[in-house]
C-alpha cells in the first residue's frame, strides 16, 4: 500500500498557500504540482516552497500522472470546474468550502463522485475543532436532549471584505462565513434543512464600490422541527480585537451548549492594539501547522490511503449548498424558500 499521497494545489491565495504548507510537511503527503492563473503568484509560491512543477491551466495539472489528489482552493464561486475536471481525470479532491454556490453544480458533482467512487471532501474544518467535536459527541449521547434551536454568527471585520479577499463583490458574507455554521448545525441536529427565510442589508460596502451584502440573517427550519438562526456580516470596525466574532448556541429539551471562539484562550495587549490572536484552527507550533485546519487536510489523505469515506462527504457539502441556495433565493424573492432535497440514492 502507498504511504504517501501526491497532491496538486489549484489556487494559491491565502488558503491555497496554507494547503501547500500543510501538505508539504505532512509525512503521508507531498506537493508535486501547483496551479494559479496569476503567473507572478505562481512563481512566488513555487520559489518559496521549492516546487518546480507549475501550471497556469487546471487542465494541465489534472493531467499530470504524478498527482494523485487535488486541492481546489479557488474563490468560492469558481469551485465547480476545477473539481469536475479533477474527478474526470481520476483524481481525488478536497475543495475549500462551500462545495459550490450553485445547487445544480453541487448535484452534478454528487453524481460524478458516485460514478467515479473517488474521494471528495469539502473543507468544513470546524468539525475537527475539539470543542465542536465534543459538542457533537455530547448531543449524540443525549446529554442535552433533543436539539430544538440553534443560533450561529460569524461576523468579520471590514478588513476581510475590503483587503483580505479581493473578490467579496462576487460573494456574500453568508457564502463566505455561514457555510461553516450551516454544516455544524446540520451535523449537530442529525437533521436536514427543509426551508429558509432570509433578510439582508446593503449600505456600507456598496459605498466603497463592493456590491455585496453587509449583513445577512436567515432562519432555517429542519426536518426534525428544530429551527436555527444564522447571522453573518463583514463590516465590524477594524478596531474589533478579533478578525472574526464567532459564536454558536444549541438548545435542547434538557440543556444547552455554547461555543464562543472570539478569544480562543489568548488575550494580547501591546502599545499598538488589544487583540485575541487566533490559534485553534491553524497555529504554527515548533515549525509545524497544528489545529483543526491541518487535521482536516491530513484526514483527507488518510481517507485515501485507508480507502474509507471522508468525514465530510460530497453529500454533506451538497446539503450546505442547498441551504445557501434557499437563503439567497429568499433574499431575492422576499419569501420563505424550500431547500431542494438531495437526489434519491444512498447517502455518501
Amino acid at each position: 500500500m502507498k504511504d504517501k499521497v501526491r497532491m496538486g494545489v489549484i489556487g494559491l491565495g491565502i488558503m491555497g498557500e496554507s494547503y501547500v504548507r500543510v501538505y508539504g510537511s505532512y509525512h503521508h503527503s507531498e506537493v508535486t504540482a501547483i496551479c494559479d492563473s496569476n503567473d507572478d503568484r505562481l512563481q512566488q509560491i513555487g520559489d518559496k516552497y521549492g516546487l518546480n512543477t507549475r501550471y497556469t491551466r487546471v487542465d494541465d495539472l489534472v493531467a499530470n500522472p504524478n498527482v494523485d489528489a487535488v486541492c481546489v482552493a479557488t474563490p468560492d464561486f469558481v469551485h465547480y470546474e476545477p473539481v469536475k475536471k479533477a474527478l474526470l481525470a481520476g483524481k481525488h479532491v478536497i475543495v475549500e468550502k462551500p462545495l459550490t454556490i450553485s445547487i445544480d453544480e453541487a448535484d452534478d458533482l454528487v453524481r460524478l463522485q458516485k460514478a467515479t467512487s473517488l474521494k471528495l471532501q469539502v473543507g468544513y474544518n470546524h468539525r475537527w475543532l475539539s470543542g465542536y467535536h465534543a459538542g457533537f459527541v455530547s448531543i449524540d449521547r443525549g446529554d442535552i436532549g433533543k436539539p430544538l434551536m440553534a443560533y450561529a454568527r460569524k461576523n468579520d471585520t471590514i478588513y476581510v471584505a475590503t483587503d483580505y479577499i479581493k473578490w467579496a463583490g462576487s460573494s456574500t458574507p453568508c457564502y463566505f462565513l455561514n457555510s461553516h455554521d450551516i454544516d455544524l448545525v446540520r451535523w449537530f441536529f442529525h437533521s436536514e434543512p427543509v426551508e429558509a427565510r432570509a433578510w439582508g442589508v446593503k449600505e456600507v460596502l456598496v459605498k466603497r464600490g463592493i456590491d455585496t451584502y453587509d449583513a445577512i440573517q436567515s432562519q432555517v427550519r429542519f426536518s426534525s422541527g428544530a429551527i436555527a438562526m444564522f447571522e453573518s456580516a463583514w463590516i465590524y470596525p477594524n478596531t474589533f480585537p478579533a478578525i472574526v466574532d464567532s459564536f454558536v448556541e444549541v438548545v435542547g429539551t434538557r440543556g444547552h451548549l455554547h461555543f464562543d471562539r472570539k478569544r480562543e484562550s489568548v488575550e494580547m495587549s501591546t502599545p499598538e492594539a488589544f487583540t485575541y490572536p487566533k490559534n485553534f484552527l491553524n497555529c504554527e507550533v515548533f515549525g509545524k501547522s497544528r489545529g483543526a485546519f491541518p487535521a482536516c487536510l491530513e484526514d483527507f489523505v488518510e481517507a485515501i490511503l485507508n480507502n474509507r469515506e471522508p468525514h465530510v462527504t460530497v453529500r454533506d457539502g451538497r446539503q450546505v449548498t442547498a441551504t445557501l441556495a434557499a437563503i439567497h433565493e429568499s433574499l431575492r424573492t422576499g419569501n420563505t424558500e424550500t431547500v431542494r432535497p438531495a437526489p434519491a440514492g444512498p447517502k455518501a
